[in-house]
C-alpha cells in the first residue's frame, strides 16, 4: 500500500501542513516542523480567521479530489472529519474563550520553548527572536480574551484564576519561584555561547517575556476576572462538540456516564483481589481499608521508591530504554529513529500531570516523556511504571514516533497534523493494560499502580459528563446518592476513588471544567482499541498475530474515532 509518487490528494494535504507551520509557528515546532522556530503564532481574532481560512481552502480543495487509491481515500476522509470540526468550533466562537490551565496560550507560548533546539549559538539566536515575540504574542491572545468579553463568550472564574496562577510563576512572581525565561536564558553559558551581543539580546528578552507574563497574570486578574462566568460546566451542547472535537465520534453521552460507573465497578473489583496479595495480613479489612493499607504501604516503603529528582529522572530513563530493548522484534516492529526517547522533568508551574512531547519531522529532537515533580523528592514507583508506558513504549512515543516515521505510506498531514486525543490517548490507555497482559505487571506493586490509573480515567468519565452537563448521581451509588455533580463532589469522589496527591486531585478538577471533553477521550478510546483487537481476533481466529495486527493498525494512521471504528473493521 505504499505509494511511489504523490497522489493529488496527498499534495493537497501536505501543502497544508507548510501553510498552516508558517501561519502558526508555536505548531509547527510542536509538530517537528523546522524553520519556523524564530516566530511565535498570532493569537488575535485575524490570526485566527486566518488559520481557519486555510482550514476552509483544505477542505475544499480535498473534497474536491479523487482518491487513487485506499491510501488516498483513507487520508481524504481523516481531512474531511478534521476540518469540518474545527470550522464548526471557530464559528461558536470558542477561540475568543480559549483560556484554561491545560491547553491554551498562556501554556503553549511557555512550552514551546522547552522543545527547541539549544546546541548552537544560532540556536539561541532563534530563541532570543522568539522570546522578544513572547509581549506581543501576549498581546494579540489578550485581543481575542477582550472580543470575547465584548461577545459574551467568556472561559469560568476557576480557569481563570489557574492561568493567572501559572502565568505568575513563570514570571518568577512569587519569591520561591525564578523566572522562567531567566533560567532559560541562563542555559546558553552550557552551550557555550560567546557572543555578548547574543548574550545581551537573552537578557533583555527574558526579561522582557518575565514582565509580560507578569502582566497577563495582572490583566486576568484585574480585567478579565471581573466578568468570567461563574458557573464551571459547559451545558450539554457545547460539551457535545467539544467530545465531537476530542474523540471524533458522536458519543451517547448518557450511555458514556453509565458505563463509566461499570468500569469503575469492575477496577475496583481488581484492585480489592490485588491489595490482598501486597497486604495479605490486611485481607479481611474492609474494601476501602484494604486498598488504603496497601497505598500506604507501596507509598511508605523505602526500597520501593527512589529518592532525589535526578535519580527518579535516571530510572525513568532506564525504564524507557529497557522496555524498547525488550519490547522490540517480540511484540513490535520498532524503527530505529523511534528507539530514543528522552526522559526529563518538567519545568514547575504547570498542570501536574506527565505529558509527552513528539520527535521534529527528521528525528532531530526525540520524542521526550515530561514529568512534573510538583515539589517531590521521593517517588514511590509503583504507579509509575504503567505510567511509563503510557507516556513513552508502547503508549504514546512509539505510536506517535513510528507514524511520523511512516514517510512512504502516510501523507505528511497525517504523519504531523492528525489524529484525535480519543485515538492516541486510547491507545496509550490501551497499551498500559496491554503490557499488564505481556507479563510486565506481574508484580502486584505494578499492577495495583495500573489498576489505579483505570480508575483515575473511569472517575474522569463519570465527573467530566457529570459536572458539565449537571447529571445527577445514580441512586443506587452509594456514594452521594441522587445528589447533582459539583467541583467539590468532583473532588471528593476523586479522593474516594483515585490515590493520588491532593495537589494532583486539585489539578485535575481544573483540567476536566476547562477542557471539556478531552478527559473522557482516554476511556473512550481505550474502547474502541479493545474492541476493535477483538473483533479482528474472532475474524482471524487462530491466524491472528498480535504484532502484526498491531502493525497494520498503526499504518492507517492517526484518525477520529468513528473512522478508526470503520477502517479497522478491514484488519
Amino acid at each position: 500500500m505504499g505509494v511511489k509518487a504523490l497522489s493529488r490528494i496527498y499534495e493537497i494535504a501536505d501543502k497544508f501542513v507548510e501553510r498552516f507551520a508558517a501561519l502558526d509557528p508555536v505548531a509547527a515546532t510542536f509538530m517537528g516542523v523546522a524553520g519556523h522556530d524564530d516566530r511565535l503564532t498570532d493569537y488575535s481574532p485575524e490570526g485566527a480567521a486566518a488559520l481557519v481560512q486555510l482550514c476552509k481552502d483544505l477542505l475544499r480543495d480535498v473534497k474536491a479530489a479523487q482518491p487513487e487509491g485506499e491510501r488516498d481515500r483513507i487520508c481524504k476522509d481523516t481531512v474531511i472529519d478534521e476540518q469540518s470540526l474545527a470550522i464548526e468550533l471557530f464559528d461558536a466562537g470558542e477561540y475568543l474563550r480559549n483560556l484554561n490551565t491545560m491547553f491554551c496560550p498562556v501554556q503553549s507560548i511557555r512550552m514551546v520553548f522547552d522543545l527547541m533546539p539549544k546546541a548552537t549559538e544560532d540556536d539561541w539566536r532563534n530563541i532570543a527572536t522568539r522570546m522578544a515575540a513572547v509581549p506581543h504574542a501576549l498581546q494579540q491572545y489578550r485581543k481575542s480574551l477582550n472580543e470575547g468579553l465584548r461577545r459574551g463568550l467568556v472561559a469560568a472564574r476557576r480557569q481563570t484564576e489557574g492561568a493567572a496562577k501559572q502565568a505568575e510563576t513563570w514570571a518568577g512572581v512569587k519569591e520561591d519561584h525564578k523566572p522562567f525565561f531567566t533560567t532559560l536564558m541562563e542555559g546558553s553559558d552550557k552551550a557555550g555561547v560567546k557572543s555578548t551581543a547574543l548574550k545581551r539580546d537573552l537578557d533583555t528578552a527574558a526579561q522582557a517575556a518575565s514582565t509580560a507574563y507578569s502582566s497577563m497574570a495582572s490583566y486576568l486578574r484585574q480585567t478579565y476576572l471581573q466578568k468570567a462566568a461563574a458557573k464551571d460546566g459547559v451545558g450539554r451542547d457545547r460539551y457535545t462538540l467539544y467530545a465531537r472535537s476530542y474523540t471524533g465520534a458522536e458519543i451517547d453521552l448518557d450511555e458514556t456516564y453509565v458505563w463509566g460507573w461499570e468500569q469503575l465497578r469492575w477496577v475496583r473489583s481488581e484492585m480489592v483481589n490485588t491489595a490482598r496479595k501486597v497486604v495479605p495480613a490486611s485481607a479481611r479489612k474492609p474494601e476501602s481499608e484494604l486498598i488504603s493499607d496497601a497505598i500506604k504501604e507501596l507509598e511508605g516503603d523505602a526500597a520501593r521508591s527512589v529518592d532525589g529528582v535526578e535519580p527518579f529522572r535516571k530510572w525513568m530513563q532506564e525504564l524507557q530504554d529497557k522496555t524498547i530493548s525488550e519490547l522490540n522484534g517480540k511484540h513490535f516492529d520498532i524503527a530505529g529513529p523511534v528507539k530514543k526517547i528522552e526522559a526529563l522533568i518538567a519545568p514547575p508551574g504547570g498542570a501536574l500531570a506527565m505529558y509527552y512531547t513528539g520527535p521534529s519531522e527528521d528525528f532531530s529532537r526525540p520524542g521526550r516523556t515530561w514529568y512534573p515533580t510538583g515539589g517531590k523528592t521521593r517517588f514511590p514507583i509503583w504507579r509509575e511504571v504503567s505510567i511509563a508506558y503510557h507516556e513513552g513504549v508502547p503508549g504514546h512515543h512509539f505510536q506517535i514516533a513510528t507514524q511520523k516515521h511512516m514517510s512512504k505510506e502516510l501523507s505528511r498531514y497525517q504523519r504531523l497534523f492528525a489524529g484525535t486525543s480519543g485515538y492516541a490517548e486510547g491507545w496509550a490507555l490501551y497499551a498500559e493494560r496491554l503490557m499488564g497482559e505481556l507479563g510486565y505487571l506481574e508484580k502486584p506493586d505494578y499492577y495495583l499502580g495500573m489498576l489505579d490509573a483505570q480508575a483515575l480515567r473511569s472517575v474522569r468519565v463519570i465527573i467530566d459528563i457529570g459536572m458539565h452537563l449537571d447529571l445527577k448521581i445514580p441512586a443506587s451509588s452509594n456514594f452521594h446518592p441522587g445528589e447533582t455533580w459539583s467541583p467539590e463532589l468532583g473532588r471528593e469522589m476523586m479522593r474516594t476513588y483515585v490515590h493520588y496527591p491532593a495537589d494532583f486531585v486539585a489539578s485535575e478538577i481544573d483540567r476536566y471544567l476547562g477542557i471539556p471533553g478531552q478527559a473522557i477521550s482516554y476511556k473512550v478510546g481505550e474502547r474502541e482499541w479493545l474492541a476493535a483487537r477483538e473483533a479482528s481476533k474472532k475474524r482471524a481466529a487462530k491466524k491472528f498475530n498480535l504484532r502484526e495486527w498491531h502493525n497494520r493498525a498503526l499504518r492507517l494512521g492517526p484518525m477520529g474515532l468513528a473512522q478508526m471504528r470503520w477502517e479497522m473493521a478491514k484488519v
